[in-house]
């Protein structure tokens, strides 16, 4: 069978690239990374592509004449490795209209909290400043809005009453690490369906 060919984008350490990453090795999940890009060339996230063999670019947006070029040679290079799925590990851009064109519903992104509350960047600390029971992370497919697309799946953490947004992060990430391979795993199995906002999982 051939294995799904996976294109990630990252911003920072890469955490949840080395959560897919093995489970694609332990073969649980029938895909392999394939190219890994970065718009921070010192990000961690590429070193962890490197150690594992797989190609690796660091991209600066300001090296291109705007955001438009920049996302042109991200395509670029995902299609030229063939590139079937496209996961953002921790991508802290909003991605444009190039790449939602060029991978229509094969876009998945992470989020930390249990959408569609607290989107953006902060949605540990904004849970806990809200006062929520209960937080999470959500696994989803990307359209052009904020953490709006389609959701595929979620966890739920509890919120403890002493709770720091350093210590609840943690344990979110905990099950980003588990249920982001598990959405690839069931892409990679062709078990998604995507109807409207409606992300339906084919037995």
């Amino acid at each position: 069978m051939n294995k799904l060919r996976i294109g990630v984008l990252a911003s920072g350490r890469g955490s949840n690239l080395q959560s897919i990453l093995d489970r694609c090795q332990e073969g649980t999940v029938a895909a392999e990374v394939v190219v890994v890009i970065s718009d921070k060339p010192a990000a961690y996230a590429l070193e962890r592509a490197r150690q594992a063999g797989i190609t690796a670019f660091g991209l600066e947006i300001r090296s291109f004449p705007g955001k438009r070029e920049y996302e042109q040679a991200v395509v670029k290079l995902l299609q030229d490795a063939g590139v079937e799925l496209v996961c953002l590990a921790g991508y802290m851009r909003l991605v444009g209209e190039s790449l939602l064109r060029a991978f229509p519903n094969r876009i998945m992104n992470i989020h930390p909290a249990l959408l569609p509350s607290f989107t953006g960047l902060h949605g540990q600390r904004d849970a806990l400043q809200y006062g929520v029971k209960i937080s999470g992370c959500t696994v989803h497919f990307v359209d052009e809005g904020m953490d709006t697309g389609p959701i595929i799946l979620q966890a739920a953490v509890p919120v403890l009453d002493d709770d720091t947004e350093e210590s609840l992060s943690a344990r979110i990430l905990n099950q980003e690490h588990r249920i982001y391979p598990e959405a690839v795993k069931l892409f990679a199995e062709g078990r998604l369906q995507v109807v409207g906002r409606k992300v339906y999982i084919k037995k």
